[in-house]
């Protein structure tokens, strides 16, 4: 067999190469489908939220102390016990309170007899001094004498005040109704009330009204207000949901890290008892809340169509307008202004411009193609090309892509 020439390779080569490009466009093209997705304009609720964390502690909690040294004699209570305003809750050891008492006591009576004294001795110098026969020295002397008598029984006296008091502090008393939350003494323990008082109970007034103590971080401070609705959960009960409201906004800022934050008081009903202090709580306070409002997703306020690649036939109608969401008739792209109101990046209040039940364009679908173009990679025909930009991102500038290839916001 005769070598085939490196010519006739090359014929046979540009042979086949015509084939293919022949096959390739003479023969019939696949058409693009467009389909859209669409949503009803209907009443629904909105609201937008921030999150923080906190901690659960009681309304009202008391520290409970001693003003004296001593040693503990008796404890009356133990934690979680329920005690009522008054009730005896501890005693402290009151022999040398009772020692110091008896000496104010008699330092007393001793200053009593000394007034007694000065007083007679002052009266009848008084009255020498009266028939001028005393000179008026010695009765100034003995006035002065009857005064500072009757200053040191005063002064004696308030001792013994003050040696009762402190006599009285040696029972100590719950100071409101509530159940005790800690106890730092036990029975037989010198507590010593030289320079601060010691903390021997904390109580809590009422276990069945809490609060929670939120740190917000600025940015979110600005949209919290009293009265604003919170929900909250605790990692002790992860399937309940428990419900408060905002009760104070404090002005006091606290910086940690670079990080700044507001405290925020939220209450807390605690019925059921399940809260208890010092359990951290998940909070999610509501700080815009509108419902039964008209409303539609937010991407149908970015949805713009282009005249590139409309189908056979379809038209579009557009209008004027800062706000506009779009309805296919048939095939007529049709504008419709409207009057936006809230947002929470994802549904946009409606406020005029279509009725409920109104099916408004939000996503369009590319599949097909003369190629078979995978949608993910098709070109979106009704979005704004570039030189059409002044279209794009009407509406509230939600946080929401409406799928395909968002426009720019302007």
């Amino acid at each position: 067999m005769k070598k085939i020439s490196k010519k006739v390779w090359i014929a046979v080569a540009v042979v086949v190469a015509i084939l293919i490009a022949w096959s390739l466009f003479s023969g019939e093209k696949k058409e693009s489908k467009v389909t859209f997705d669409t949503a009803k304009a209907e009443k629904t609720s909105i609201s937008t939220s921030i999150t923080a964390t906190g901690t659960i502690e009681p309304v009202t909690s008391v520290t409970v102390g001693t003003q004296v040294s001593g040693i503990v004699s008796h404890l009356y209570v133990d934690y979680n016990s329920v005690v009522k305003k008054g009730q005896v809750i501890a005693e402290l050891d009151r022999t040398n309170l009772i020692s110091e008492l008896n000496a104010q006591k008699a330092s007393l009576a001793s200053a009593q007899s000394s007034l007694n004294y000065q007083q007679s001795n002052f009266e009848r110098y008084k009255t020498l001094y009266d028939k001028g026969l005393v000179s008026a020295d010695e009765f100034e002397s003995a006035r002065l004498q009857y005064q500072q008598a009757k200053e040191q029984v005063a002064q004696s006296r308030e001792s013994v005040q003050r040696a009762q008091t402190n006599l009285g502090y040696a029972t100590i008393t719950s100071p409101i109704d509530g159940v005790v939350l800690s106890k730092s003494v036990e029975e037989g323990q010198t507590v010593a009330a030289s320079f601060n008082t010691p903390e021997l109970f904390t109580i809590a007034q009422d276990l069945t009204n809490m609060r929670v103590i939120a740190d917000i971080d600025e940015a979110d401070i600005g949209g919290v207000k009293e009265g604003q609705r919170v929900t909250f959960t605790v990692d002790a009960f992860p399937d309940d949901s428990f419900e408060g409201a905002v009760t104070q906004v404090r002005q006091q800022a606290t910086t940690e890290s670079n990080v700044v934050t507001y405290e925020v008081v939220i209450s807390a009903p605690n019925v059921d008892l399940k809260l208890k202090p010092g359990l951290t709580a998940n909070v999610t306070i509501y700080t815009l809340e509108k419902n039964d409002v008209l409303a539609v997703p937010a991407k149908a306020l970015r949805f713009q169509p282009n005249e590139a690649l409309l189908q056979k036939g379809e038209t579009i109608e557009d209008c004027e307008g800062r706000s506009k969401v779009w309805t296919k008739e048939g095939n007529v792209f049709k504008a419709h202004k409207v009057e936006t109101g809230t947002t929470n990046g994802v549904m946009t209040e409606i406020l005029s411009g279509i009725a409920p039940g109104t099916e408004v364009l939000t996503d369009f679908n590319i599949s097909g193609g003369e190629m078979g173009m995978p949608e993910q990679q098709a070109t979106n025909p009704f979005m704004p090309r570039p030189g059409n930009r002044n279209r794009a991102g009407q509406g509230q500038g939600q946080n929401s892509n409406g799928g395909g290839q968002a426009p720019r916001r302007q």
